[in-house]
């Protein structure tokens, strides 16, 4: 039976977040319907039909990873937006499967919502706040019980376009460490780069300096897959 709705799967080095440079299997999954204005995916945002039964994609999976002892064994789900409701299913049932084959399973999470049967599960969580330039809103409940439930599993990742978006980060970062004064949580700054631009020196340098201003709380960390192959290659 067909459960999987699969753009696709392919194996590749993290480009973003705390995790860059990491080879995995990403699983990327069609369906989203959150419409962030610069995705640089947005051939996964169509909601198709399963054309993936579990053991059909654990051999792509399987494939993708390698046959010999020095097999990868970092998966990345992705999408879309996994954790779309009409996903959730389908990826519980793939996580635990891939645990039980000893996987390490990071899910990228848009930041809409947090999906404790999942998050439960899974070793790793990069979860976003849609910042202005999104033109998305962002969902304030969720990433506070991200960070209290499962923070040190985790981290926070926002695109950054421009100053507004910098000082919306800030502004949550202070509110949640008052919350949380705790908090291990890495938050992650990634310059916006988008697909056909040029690496933009002026923007990263700007983030750089605007973090070192305020005592440095953020880690600013380029796509490196865009760096290394242009802001269009695909498939990251």
């Amino acid at each position: 039976m067909k459960e999987f709705a699969i753009h696709s799967v392919y194996l590749a080095t993290e480009g973003e977040g705390v995790r860059v440079g990491t080879p995995q299997v990403f699983v990327r999954f069609m369906g989203c319907n959150i419409g962030c204005i610069n995705c640089d995916s947005k051939d996964t945002w169509e909601f198709t039909e399963p054309n993936y039964s579990l053991d059909e994609l654990l051999s792509v999976i399987e494939a993708e990873s390698g046959v010999n002892e020095r097999r990868v064994k970092n998966i990345s789900i992705t999408g879309g937006d996994p954790l779309h409701p009409k996903h959730i299913p389908a990826i519980l049932k793939l996580s635990k499967t891939l645990k039980q084959k000893g996987y390490f399973i990071n899910i990228e999470a848009s930041g809409m919502r947090v999906v404790d049967e999942i998050f439960d599960l899974i070793d790793f969580v990069s979860f976003d706040i849609k910042t202005p330039s999104t033109g998305v809103k962002f969902n304030e409940k969720a990433l506070l019980k991200l960070i209290t439930q499962y923070g040190e599993k985790a981290q926070v990742k926002a695109v950054i376009q421009n100053r507004h978006d910098f000082d919306f980060v800030y502004d949550i970062y202070t509110k949640i460490e008052k919350e949380t004064p705790d908090l291990k949580t890495p938050f992650v700054l990634t310059p916006c780069f988008e697909p056909g631009e040029n690496l933009p020196k002026v923007l990263v340098q700007s983030i750089v300096e605007l973090n070192q201003a305020i005592g440095a709380p953020f880690k600013v960390i380029l796509q490196q897959h865009k760096v290394i192959y242009s802001s269009d290659f695909g498939n990251f």
